[in-house]
């Protein structure tokens, strides 16, 4: 099993939305590192930590698990989605994306403050300077410890 951390803006997709429709699919990714995450590093049961970014504060907030192969992200060829690309086509599809299934709301977030300022978390990639990928790998250690945090007593 592998873990990750997967950001978006709470606008676009939130631990609320994934929460409520129980399977969300996790799509727009345009980065070419993190489609080959999906691509070839994620299995299913593999669990994610939700990360919700350019929010007050940004932050861990929830636990989802990978519950699908990855497929065609089909926003890439709808010219009316913000995600559109116009170099994708069906013969050449370009992007992918991985469905998640909800698992845990953590009763307090971690913060990406709480993260940095953790010795043990200092290895995470999503406190590294231009650190800016969506998908992000977690070693099994620093996942460990970020759900220890999350479900402390507040």
């Amino acid at each position: 099993m592998r873990y990750w951390l997967f950001k978006k803006e709470p606008k676009n997709i939130s631990i609320d939305h994934i929460e409520e429709k129980g399977v969300q699919n996790w799509h727009g990714v345009r980065n070419y590192q993190a489609r080959n995450f999906m691509r070839t590093d994620m299995a299913i049961g593999d669990k994610v930590l939700v990360y919700h970014s350019n929010s007050e504060p940004s932050a861990v907030v929830g636990l989802a698990e990978i519950c699908s192969a990855p497929y065609d992200d089909v926003t890439a060829q709808d010219p009316d989605s913000y995600h559109h690309d116009p170099k994708a086509n069906p013969d050449n599809p370009i992007w992918t994306q991985i469905d998640i299934r909800f698992l845990e709301r953590f009763p307090t977030p971690v913060s990406l403050e709480m993260i940095r300022s953790d010795p043990s978390l200092q290895n995470m990639l999503v406190i590294k300077r231009g650190m800016r990928l969506s998908i992000q790998p977690v070693e099994a250690a620093d996942f460990e410890i970020v759900c220890a945090l999350a479900r402390r007593a507040v």
